[in-house]
């Protein structure tokens, strides 16, 4: 136990160039308690005390802000930065040496039994308040972008942004030939200069129309 501990301390030291120390870590990190608590919960809820195993994940919840179901299934290094709001439901299951920022949501899309949740493969980076919702694959050495909404299933290897998320990047090379995240069309404001120039447009039959009515009666 005080071995892995030991481990996932220089893992947080390694990824996050604000650790200090390894005390300041275990007292301090929430991502690391909500991680160690997952674990303790796991245990039960892998015996079929699942009262127990969810009574430890919802004060874990409550103390870290970081709610993990004790059905996932997690492998080792995993790092939860910051943390709060971060969400992992019950089939999930998350790789080796993973990254999870705030706001995280690795969820299901019904209420669908079996498999509902993603699957994460290993050194998966997650960026900050980015959704994963279903039950697919998500590749090796992945990177989602922050805010990203991830629907469908993604290769190793990738870099996927946007909503719904779509991949940019494949081994490297850049696949989307547009990238800008700024100057992008507003379809709500495109709609609404469609239905302006078709009420000026009506408008202006209507004018012709009633100048011709009246170029009659005269």
């Amino acid at each position: 136990m005080f071995k892995t501990l030991r481990e996932e301390i220089e893992l947080i030291k390694q990824r996050d160039p604000a650790a200090r120390s390894s005390f300041e870590i275990w007292l301090t990190y929430s991502g690391l308690h909500a991680v160690r608590s997952y674990r303790k919960a796991n245990w039960f809820y892998r015996r079929k005390m699942y009262t127990i195993a969810r009574i430890i994940s919802q004060v874990s919840r409550f103390f870290t802000g970081i709610e993990i179901h004790p059905g996932a299934k997690i492998g080792k290094g995993l790092f939860i930065d910051h943390g709060m709001g971060v969400v992992i439901g019950e089939t999930t299951e998350i790789g080796d040496n993973c990254i999870l920022y705030q706001g995280v949501t690795l969820g299901g899309t019904g209420k669908e039994k079996g498999k509902r949740h993603p699957t994460l493969g290993n050194n998966v980076m997650v960026g900050a308040g980015a959704k994963v919702l279903g039950p697919f694959k998500v590749g090796d050495n992945v990177k989602i972008a922050a805010n990203a909404v991830v629907l469908n299933e993604i290769p190793p290897n990738c870099t996927a942004v946007g909503v719904p998320a779509r991949i940019v990047k494949r081994d490297g090379m850049r696949v989307a030939t547009d990238l800008d995240q700024i100057h992008i069309p507003d379809p709500v404001s495109q709609e609404i200069c469609r239905l302006r120039q078709m009420i000026e447009h009506l408008n202006e039959e209507l004018r012709e129309c009633e100048q011709r009515n009246s170029r009659k009666e005269e």
